[in-house]
């Protein structure tokens, strides 16, 4: 599913979604996005009792209960608000495994479906790879927590919850921080804060939407790692960081080698002069210069004369700049 579409599904699911009460909710919401995730995730997620008897569709509506009920997984609704696109088959099927030999150990969490009353459904919050495990192991029922909470709660939860994941793409979590920039209208700091990362780190997968769609879909596979994406970032137009990605998949270049095959398209004259002894970069320069380029990103360039000289760091736009403010120790405006 290409980036365009999956951005416009986003926007349609939050038209199809959002109903009027959540809209009244909003400002009540806003108030409260300042604070830490981590309790309410703790909230959401309580240690698992006892399960209690499945629930079938004709069954009476359940109230938001803390204690885990047994639901039948054919109830529950796929979350519309998930940022996640890929799953890992291998590791669905090892989650299966475990499944059959110890059953779901932490319980998924779900709230009442639109139309709860009549048709007994439920919509996922978080656990999907639980659920969907818990198909693959041919489980009829599943432990899940029922809570109450409106569609822009649920929302921030399911993003906020899959970016402290450590197994995300990082094409999934650029846009995820979209999502909170666009739908919660959060500065980066503030989404550094709710997610446990530094601000350099949210700057640095914002600018990953960028590059070139095709390229970002080789980001997504894993064809290009994060750093590979970064160095090319370097390059002004979306031509350029294109043939750039191609050679570097071409030739499977490392970081270290695409960092200086960006170089050397960014300063074509250092490759053609021969370079003469007295022009010979200091080791310890070099190593700072490098360190920089890969920390924010950009081009940089130190110019030392004997302990004295100048870094020059080159910019593309506000949010570049905003990363090196951050990286200098500075809190950009919001």
């Amino acid at each position: 599913m290409s980036w365009a579409k999956q951005n416009y599904l986003d926007r349609q699911g939050l038209d199809t979604i959002m109903t009027n009460q959540d809209q009244q909710e909003n400002s009540k919401v806003q108030a409260s996005k300042h604070r830490a995730l981590g309790k309410g995730l703790e909230s959401l997620l309580p240690s698992r009792p006892a399960a209690s008897a499945p629930i079938s569709v004709a069954a009476p509506a359940v109230e938001s209960t803390g204690k885990p009920l047994e639901i039948d997984v054919e109830l529950i609704d796929r979350n519309p608000f998930q940022t996640r696109t890929n799953f890992d088959e291998a590791k669905l099927a090892e989650l299966a495994t475990s499944i059959i030999a110890s059953g779901v150990v932490q319980p998924i969490v779900v709230r009442h479906g639109v139309n709860h009353r009549q048709d007994g459904r439920y919509t996922l919050i978080t656990g999907e790879r639980r659920l969907l495990a818990s198909k693959k192991a041919g489980k009829a029922t599943i432990p899940a927590i029922v809570r109450d909470v409106s569609n822009l709660q649920a929302m921030e939860i399911t993003i906020v919850e899959n970016l402290q994941r450590a197994d995300l793409n990082p094409m999934e979590q650029a846009h995820a921080y979209v999502r909170l920039s666009r739908d919660f209208h959060m500065t980066q700091e503030q989404m550094a804060e709710r997610t446990g990362k530094d601000r350099a780190s949210v700057s640095n997968f914002l600018r990953l939407l960028k590059l070139p769609e095709s390229v970002q879909r080789h980001v997504e596979l894993g064809e290009l790692s994060f750093g590979h994406a970064r160095a090319l970032l370097a390059l002004e137009s979306p031509e350029a960081i294109l043939a750039a990605a191609r050679k570097v998949l071409a030739l499977h270049l490392s970081v270290r080698a695409t960092e200086n095959y960006v170089q050397g398209l960014l300063n074509p004259e250092s490759k053609a002069k021969p370079t003469k002894p007295a022009d010979l970069v200091d080791p310890n320069v070099r190593d700072a210069q490098d360190t920089l380029r890969r920390r924010l990103g950009l081009k940089v360039t130190i110019e030392d004369k004997k302990g004295k000289g100048r870094v020059i760091i080159e910019y593309s736009g506000v949010d570049d700049f905003d990363a090196i403010l951050t990286a200098l120790g500075d809190t950009p405006a919001a």
